[in-house]
């Protein structure tokens, strides 16, 4: 049942705080920082940032606000005033933590796929009972403490997502959310401009996730993973009981068989020894070893394994994370997967192998649309020249690409599979309808901050979407 209580009223946000109220006393139900997003009963909170989030303070209020936390009185309705807004979620946060004691909490990390399995955790959670978990990519210094303070006190279980974009920041967050549960997706080449020994130094900032276990915490691991040995031993050191998913021998949830199927995959496993058999909405073959780790969760959390495999077969792609659709263009229709929230060398090489598996009709071709790949140093090179040995791999027939990243692959392929490039996604967007034909199944993907989301809007947009 949902919560009939407050998510927060005004003594509780000034005990956990240590503020002093401004203005008559208030409940709130909900909490933001974006004053374009509150609803009526919500908390606002003013951070600093680019913007002073004080300066929204008199919208937050004509949108319906209960209260704000400040750091100095404000117009147009009461607030809890403290020193360090900042640090007032983070307390805040702490103190539904602790006001839950029973709930039982999870984390999530990786270079890929920790949104996805976040969400796939999540979704098992909510048929077990109550649940709580981050929305969108909340994973970060102020998404962890926010995703925190919003939770009801009735949650029995609550899963968050934790990243990173630098050394040091994952370590405090897992502390704040003391997670019972902690698995590691993958490692790989993700963020490694930050890190001086590159992918080993991305390897020991995901392990130090499960520094912050509860008591008799469990680290759930990618035995297939390079850094294995590394995430083994900081779960040792951490003092978890460690659990394995992957391919090999000795795994506790081990990976026999993946197979795409009509409308996903179904895949055979052992789990703790035991064979089962499984159906996915998901057809990219890395949801065979995700769907692993989410079991291992879910049964680290206290969901049983029906309900958990139930989940699991109704866990539709995310948007911008393998959505797939038919789109009826006038020439004739094709198939679009929208990939484009982000990438990097792993997931690319994973979405390859994902399209070059899918059936495609008689005269239609398996195209990829690129843009490019941010944040890998001065690795971006070898990295972007590389994804060409992956796609000749799937067998993919064409690929087109836009950014200056991309310039490099494209000057590395074939000239058969060489499609269009372009400097910028808007300008490859503006030739949407030169990139596919009818009967083709073509996947975009890229960095979300090289807006690769603009040629997949354009190309759904043939077909009369919006």
């Amino acid at each position: 049942m949902p919560d009939t209580q407050p998510l927060w009223t005004s003594a509780e946000i000034e005990a956990a705080t240590g503020g002093h109220l401004s203005g008559p006393a208030f409940e709130a139900n909900g909490i933001t920082y974006n004053s374009r997003e509150i609803v009526p009963g919500d908390l606002f909170l003013a951070l600093r940032g680019a913007r002073d989030g004080h300066e929204f303070a008199a919208a937050a209020f004509a949108a319906g606000a209960a209260g704000a936390i400040t750091e100095h009185a404000v117009e147009g309705g009461p607030s809890v005033i403290t020193a360090d807004t900042l640090r007032a979620l983070e307390a805040l946060g702490v103190a539904a933590r602790e006001r839950s004691p029973k709930a039982r909490r999870g984390a999530v990390t990786g270079s890929v796929g920790k949104t996805s399995v976040t969400q796939a955790v999540k979704a098992g959670l909510d048929l077990a009972g109550p649940a709580h978990a981050s929305i969108k990519s909340y994973n970060n210094h102020i998404g962890v403490p926010l995703t925190l303070a919003r939770m009801p006190r009735s949650t029995e279980r609550a899963v968050f997502e934790i990243g990173m974009n630098a050394p040091g920041e994952i370590a405090p967050l897992s502390r704040m959310v003391r997670p019972h549960a902690a698995c590691v997706t993958t490692i790989g080449p993700v963020h490694i401009e930050a890190f001086a020994d590159g992918e080993a130094g991305v390897a020991a900032e995901k392990a130090s996730i499960f520094e912050g276990l509860a008591p008799d915490g469990v680290a759930v691991l990618n035995g297939d993973t390079a850094f294995s040995v590394l995430l083994d031993a900081a779960a040792r050191k951490a003092g978890a009981r460690r659990v394995t998913f992957g391919t090999g021998a000795g795994q506790d949830a081990r990976l026999i068989d993946f197979e795409p199927v009509a409308q996903g995959a179904r895949v055979k496993a052992e789990l703790f020894g035991k064979a089962i058999d499984f159906p996915l909405s998901q057809s990219g073959p890395h949801w065979g070893l995700n769907s692993l780790c989410v079991l291992l969760m879910l049964d680290a959390l206290d969901v049983p394994l029906a309900t958990a495999l139930s989940a699991l077969a109704d866990f539709q792609p995310l948007a911008g994370r393998g959505q797939t659709t038919a789109v009826a263009a006038p020439g004739g229709a094709f198939t679009l997967i929208d990939e484009s929230y982000n990438a990097n060398p792993l997931s690319m090489a994973a979405g390859f192998r994902s399209l070059g598996a899918k059936p495609v009709s008689a005269g239609g071709r398996r195209v990829v649309v690129l843009s490019d790949m941010l944040e890998l140093g001065d690795q971006s090179r070898t990295l972007h020249e590389g994804l060409a040995t992956a796609i000749d791999a799937a067998g993919l027939d064409l690929v087109h690409t836009a950014g200056p990243e991309m310039k490099r692959l494209h000057d590395v392929l074939p000239s058969a599979r060489r499609g269009l490039w372009r400097e910028t996604s808007a300008e490859l967007a503006a030739e949407a309808a030169a990139l596919v034909a009818p009967g083709d199944v073509v996947m975009v993907k890229g960095s979300n901050g090289s807006k690769a989301s603009l040629v997949a809007k354009a190309l759904a947009a043939l077909g009369g979407a919006s």
